[in-house]
């Protein structure tokens, strides 16, 4: 059936060159079709076959005409993701069997548009924070990036400490609300996988006024969730928090240092890890903090793998009737299952064992390993012959070279199955097993303690039951080789260099190489040129290897050994190299008799490096500073010689938590630092440091405000730290005392229905923590804040400038306490919805923009303070006038005189909408292209005459002028002697170009 694989056929089944890939087709594609490849070497060629989720594709039967097959590939004509989404896979087969392809799928990818709905106003106090969602539509793959839009296409949002966008929901997140994010918010959505972009209506953002504005604590809005990552990805953990002042962000590893491979984004809110590994695997948290709270969110990052192969199998060839194993290994977490294929079809799992194998045992084989990241396959063809021995691919070697009182192995390895049975002869002479010659199980033959007697021609022979073959070589004996002068012992210092000689004698038609190990390691000359360099010297029978070794450092100590070598045999030669040097790191640093202030540190000696240890050095670290912050102990005694084994650290700051290490000196040097000590927390104190830069005042009407600079963390000295803040009026005797918590807090508002405006009070601030209190600050200086206005402006007069605009005046406050006034406007019966402006006390009248058009406004005047807002002033309502025309002139002529030297413009006259203000004129813009001033011109009438300009292109713009203002414009371009009318795009049209051109 198969007898031309069973001996000597030359060729071979099918092995992949191109194996099909995952594919996602983009539903909206422009492209009608999908081509999944498959391309396999085989000899003879391969035939194809596919299949969708495990079903045979029968391409012939014309079932389904959507499939070809061209050469291997499968091509999808007209795909439809009701019958082509699936797992499809190739088989290639020829005489010598079958291969399955890896699966790969076909999917169908998709974006919606948003919906049409119009979004909700979000109305949210300044100083808030707020969260404005995405709800992407619905889409396939899910790797959609997001970015917001302000307004219009294409402005999006800088993000910053402030703001950050959501690579997981969309959602837009700002932790305070400022006054200039008022504005209209679209999401916008793009899937790189399909190239598609798409952007949701507009949301508006209200920020209200709200004085003063308040403060928030940090509150964690972004938690990224207990995640899996594969060995050599790139993640990004995601975490933000809404808290006015803005929070501040830390990343860390519960269990350890954060990997050496991460990145934390500049705006805080993004830990990047770069090519995670499974020791990056643990507890992650984000911590959140301001000056009103603090929060946090710990999840898990799991690191796992797809498999890996540590061992596969390859094709091999094997004798008829001989026992075999195919096995494989592979790493992957979770652990891989293990199965295997034969041409194709189940055959069995882990590992396939064969026993006097036949010829049916032929075939491709596929190592499969699976876990839910992955699936990776080994191919291997086995092939199973029998045939008459063979010397033609594997003869004895014609020249065996021996040395004297040596030994030799000449190999017998010819093609045979069954295995043959071995003989040798020398010469004529059959030769037999002796204390001397052996000949092995598999033919190979061993001479032992050579002689010259034993040169000559030897012959293998090797026979089973198909026949029989012989085949020799000839053995040349050679001389020994010897060492003639080995390398001595040398005892050096750290940084001195030495020396080592070596030489051989050997036979002068033999190359002789040396090479030289440390403790049993080559020294690879190339990489520690550094250190170490040979010198080599010879002739004819005679070499010699000067080694080098500079600059000598202890790790240079040890046994160094020489290695004669030729073709034939090898003789070595050791000699033992001590260096003396500055002593290593002691060992089994701990801490005891923990103080306030001081600790007792014990070690063990480490290694004196063969001179005694004079004295050590203690060094401590605060645990909170960079690894690499050490510094030297202030120790009793003072001097810690070198014969000790403990020490007393002084001078240390209460409370605080510090690791220590030891350094040993002697005549040679300073020897490295030993490993830290255990994290150790020196015992609470009272404090012993006040807050600075006492002061305060102002604020609002019956408060005295207190501020202080807070105490460092370092001189807290215990838990529960806090403030006490002492105060009294200048001419008082009692102190009055108050306590704040936190020990962050750097100011106090005291509120007193009974404290005197702008009176003068002494203060005064201290530390306390568990342990008690600590001494005063200096005595400061504040005044309480001054009254809010008692006064309410008097409006004078208020008038509409046009539909949108108007103008106010107010009679000023004479009290000398204002710092200005707030003008508040609002449509009649919608207060709620209030604009308020800030001005100067040196003004009395302003200017109200972005009102309604006809509409009827409310209008309030107060004066304020940096103690707030006095008594509104009598309320004054106006009405704006209605809309300008929304409907531009139609122009209807252009003519130029005959002249040459003007040129006449006409148009329709323009009928407002009901809703819209009667035109009282025509303002026509006269200006050149490029520059935004010009000529204007007004007209009651329905054309103009312009002057013909020669300085380059003017453009005339047109609108109508009502009491509501100007209208919408036309345009004409005067060019070259000729006039082009420019036609108006509207705000719908722009957008769909610019989303059409981010699409190209």
């Amino acid at each position: 059936m198969h007898s031309s694989y069973y001996y000597d056929s030359t060729g071979y089944g099918p092995v992949f060159e191109e194996q099909p890939v995952n594919t996602i087709y983009p539903e909206e594609a422009p492209e009608d079709k999908i081509i999944m490849s498959c391309r396999a070497r085989a000899s003879p060629p391969a035939t194809y076959k596919w299949s969708l989720n495990s079903w045979k594709i029968d391409v012939q039967d014309g079932s389904d005409n959507h499939y070809t097959v061209v050469g291997g590939n499968l091509v999808i004509s007209n795909p439809d993701k009701s019958k082509h989404a699936g797992n499809y896979s190739c088989l290639a087969t020829n005489e010598f069997g079958t291969v399955i392809s890896r699966e790969a799928s076909v999917q169908f990818g998709y974006l919606d548009m948003f919906s049409t709905e119009e979004r909700e106003a979000v109305y949210v106090k300044e100083g808030q924070g707020v969260v404005l969602l995405c709800a992407p539509p619905p889409h396939f793959p899910n790797d959609l990036s997001f970015r917001w839009m302000l307004n219009e296409f294409p402005i999006f949002i800088r993000l910053d400490k402030r703001r950050f966008v959501s690579q997981t929901t969309g959602n837009l997140y700002i932790s305070k609300v400022e006054a200039s994010d008022s504005g209209n918010y679209s999401c916008f959505v793009s899937s790189p996988s399909i190239a598609k972009s798409v952007f949701s209506k507009f949301i508006p953002l209200v920020p209200l006024a709200e004085r003063p504005i308040r403060k928030y604590p940090a509150d964690i809005k972004v938690k990224f969730p207990d995640t899996y990552a594969l060995v050599g990805q790139n993640i990004t953990l995601e975490c933000f928090a809404l808290g006015n002042p803005i929070p501040q962000i830390r990343w860390r590893k519960v269990d350890g240092a954060l990997p050496a491979h991460h990145e934390i984004s500049t705006v805080g809110g993004l830990l990047h890890l770069f090519n995670v590994q499974f020791e990056d695997e643990g507890m992650y948290e984000c911590e959140v903090i301001n000056s009103k709270g603090k929060d946090w969110h710990k999840a898990h990052l799991y690191v796992e793998a797809p498999p890996d192969w540590v061992e596969h199998i390859s094709s091999s060839e094997k004798g008829i009737g001989s026992d075999y194993t195919l096995s494989c290994l592979a790493g992957g977490k979770p652990k891989p299952q293990i199965y295997f294929l034969k041409n194709g079809q189940m055959y069995g799992k882990h590992e396939l064992r064969f026993t006097d194998m036949t010829f049916y045992d032929s075939g491709m084989y596929q190592c499969i390993a699976e876990n839910r990241h992955g699936v990776i396959y080994a191919n291997a063809e086995l092939r199973v012959f029998a045939s008459s021995p063979s010397f033609e691919l594997n003869p004895v070697k014609q020249r065996i070279l021996g040395a004297k009182n040596g030994h030799v192995v000449i190999e017998c390895k010819p093609r045979a199955a069954p295995r043959p049975t071995f003989s040798w002869s020398k010469g004529t002479e059959l030769l037999s097993n002796s204390s001397r010659i052996f000949i092995w199980e598999d033919g190979s033959l061993e001479i032992r303690n050579i002689t010259k007697s034993d040169e000559g021609k030897y012959t293998c022979f090797a026979e089973n039951d198909r026949g029989k073959a012989n085949s020799t070589g000839s053995l040349l004996v050679t001389d020994a080789t010897k060492i003639t002068l080995a390398p001595s012992n040398a005892d050096v210092s750290v940084g001195e260099n030495t020396k080592m000689q070596c030489a051989a004698s050997h036979d002068s038609s033999l190359d002789l190489t040396f090479i030289w190990t440390l403790n049993d390691h080559v020294i690879d000359f190339d990489k520690e040129e550094e250190y170490y360099q040979y010198v080599m010297d010879g002739q004819a029978g005679m070499s010699s290897c000067e080694l080098l070794i500079k600059n000598t450092q202890m790790k240079h100590a040890g046994r160094y050994t020489c290695m004669a070598q030729t073709p034939v045999d090898n003789v070595t030669a050791s000699a033992d190299l001590v260096v003396r040097g500055p002593p290593g790191p002691s060992g089994g640093v701990r801490v005891e008799e923990i103080g306030p202030k001081s600790v007792r540190l014990l070690w063990s000696q480490g290694s004196d490096n063969l001179s005694p240890i004079s004295k050590y050095t203690i060094q401590y670290r605060e645990t909170r500073t960079p690894e690499e912050d050490w510094k030297d102990a202030v120790t009793s005694p003072p001097n810690v010689e070198g014969n000790a084994e403990t020490a007393t650290v002084v001078d240390l700051i209460p409370w605080t938590e510090y690791e220590f290490r030891v350094i040993a000196t002697n005549t040679l040097g300073t020897g490295e630092p030993s490993d830290p000590s255990p994290k150790t927390r020196t015992q609470d104190a009272v404090p012993v440091v006040a807050p600075s830069d006492v002061g305060g005042g102002g604020g609002t009407s019956r408060e005295l405000t207190i501020t202080w600079t807070p105490v460092q963390p370092q001189y807290y000295y215990g838990s529960n730290f806090g403030y006490i803040i002492a105060f009294k009026p200048e001419d008082g005797f009692q102190w009055r005392k108050v306590t704040v918590a936190d020990p962050e807090a750097r100011r106090y508002v005291h509120k007193d229905p009974s404290i005197p405006p702008a009176t003068k009070f002494d203060v005064k601030v201290k530390a306390f923590n568990s342990k008690g209190e600590g001494p005063y600050s200096l005595t400061a200086a504040i005044y309480s804040a001054q009254d809010v206005p008692s006064e309410a402006p008097t409006i004078v007069e208020a008038r509409t400038l046009s539909a949108t605009e108007a103008i106010v005046w107010w009679q000023p406050v004479l009290q000398q306490t204002v710092e200005g006034y707030q003008v508040r406007y609002w449509r009649k019966s919608m207060e709620n919805e209030a604009t308020a402006q800030r001005i100067s006390n040196r003004e009395n009248q302003t200017r109200l923009d972005n009102m309604k058009p006809d509409s009827h406004y409310v209008i309030e005047v107060r004066a304020f303070n940096g103690a707030g807002y006095g008594p509104p002033s009598q309320r004054y309502e106006i009405h704006t006038k209605k809309a300008p025309p929304s409907r531009p002139p139609n122009i209807i002529s252009t003519k130029m005189n005959p002249s040459g030297t003007s040129v006449n413009i006409a148009w329709e006259q323009v009928e407002p909408l009901v809703n819209e203000s009667t035109v009282q004129c025509y303002k026509v813009l006269y200006r050149q292209e490029g520059r935004s001033t010009g000529v204007l011109y007004t007209t009651d009438k329905q054309y103009i005459d312009l002057p013909m300009r020669k300085d380059g292109d003017y453009l005339v713009e047109v609108r109508a002028h009502s009491e509501g203002g100007d209208g919408a414009v036309a345009q004409v371009r005067i060019s070259g002697g000729g006039v082009l009318v420019a036609q108006s795009l509207s705000i719908c049209v722009l957008l769909l170009v610019a989303v059409l051109s981010l699409a190209l």
